[in-house]
Order: C-alpha cells, then structure tokens, then sequence
C-alpha cells in the first residue's frame, strides 16, 4: 500500500485578504510559519519516507517545517503549483467580480473553463495529478508528503480518484494546513481515506479510536 498525503501551505497575507494568489510567489506570514510548525510533528508521526513540495515559497516553507523534523529532502516540483488564475492574479476577489463579472459568475458557478485567461479544470487536474503519481512512486509502498495549494490539491486529488469536476464540488477546499489522505493498493487502486484533516481533526481521531 503507497499512501500519499497532500498538504496545503501555511497562511498568507493574500489568504488573509481574499487577494487572488495563484501563481504569484507570496511567502507564508506569522501565523502560516505558526501552523506548519504546530502540524509538521503530527505529520512526521507518519514517518514520511519523502516530501515533495510545489517551489512556490509559501509551499517550499511550510514542507521546510517537516523537512527540519524528518531529515529528509524537499524536492520540488513546478507542476504542484496553485492553479494560474491569468487576469485575476494579484486581486482581491471582489475585484475580480467587479472587473470581471461574467467569468467570476462563471468561475462561482463551477465552470470548467471560466475566461479571464484561468487554467482550465481539466488542465488542473492533469498537471497536479501527474505530479501527484510521480511523488508516490519514491516511495511505492511507503508514505509520500507533497505540499501543495488549496485549488491544485482538490482538482489533482480528482483526477486520480476518476472524479468529474462536478463531482468535485462537494468535496471542501482543504484549510490552510490541513490535508487529505490517499492510499493506493493494487485491487482498488487510488482511494479517498480521509480530507481536511488538521490538528483538531486529528486529535478527535485518535480519541476515537
């Protein structure tokens, strides 16, 4: 069994304001360097045999926390990156709604291919998921981290559970710092084990076991 555990950066100022990142290098701030450093003992717990992270700073960062931990390398890996969200890059959402309102409308409604130059779901989805099996094949039957975005992890997450992006939709955003969990056998192949998890998440698990 290789199990793959996906998880999201630390907080930004950007985060913070509802400032559209994608693509742009926005380091972690006070609180996301405090949140890596809170989950990285939880997830070294796992003992990880390697940590893979988008080279975007607040992604390369927050894998740092469990690097220091573990003594293994990050590797980085440009196709983890957020999702490129073209013209909106750099505002906040209500400017992107106010500037472009036909494509956020679009965007909100779940469209797969909103405009406003955004990465299209469907290229999402193959770019993270092809980053996603590259990374578990360092380990094959071990644990993999890989440290990713909110966007990138969801639609990567789909395509190598087979889910439509309409699918998708009812499956949250992964909060700053949580992840979600994906093990893969040779009988049922890649299955969903758990979604969101952070600290409190994880400590209700294992008082419930």
């Amino acid at each position: 069994m290789t199990r793959l555990i996906i998880w999201r950066h630390g907080n930004t100022d950007w985060n913070a304001a509802s400032r559209v990142q994608g693509q742009t290098d926005v380091p972690l701030n006070d609180l996301g360097r405090e949140q890596a450093h809170a989950a990285a003992p939880v997830l070294a717990a796992l003992r990880p045999d390697a940590i893979v992270a988008s080279d975007l700073r607040r992604a390369a960062d927050t894998a740092a926390a469990l690097a220091a931990l573990t003594g293994l390398p990050v590797r980085t890996d440009a196709r983890l990156r957020e999702r490129h969200f073209g013209q909106w890059q750099g505002l906040t959402l209500t400017e992107a709604a106010e500037r472009f309102p036909d494509e956020y409308a679009r965007w909100r409604a779940g469209a797969p291919d909103p405009g406003a130059d955004i990465e299209s779901l469907h290229d999402l989805g193959e770019r993270l998921g092809a980053a996603f099996r590259d990374a578990a094949g360092l380990a094959a039957g071990g644990t993999v981290v890989v440290t990713t975005h909110g966007g990138g992890a969801r639609q990567g997450v789909g395509h190598l559970l087979g889910w439509d992006h309409t699918v998708l939709r009812s499956l949250g955003s992964l909060a700053n710092c949580h992840w979600t969990e994906l093990r893969r056998n040779d009988v049922r192949g890649w299955h969903l084990r758990a979604h969101n998890v952070g600290l409190v998440t994880q400590a209700a698990l294992t008082d419930a076991v």
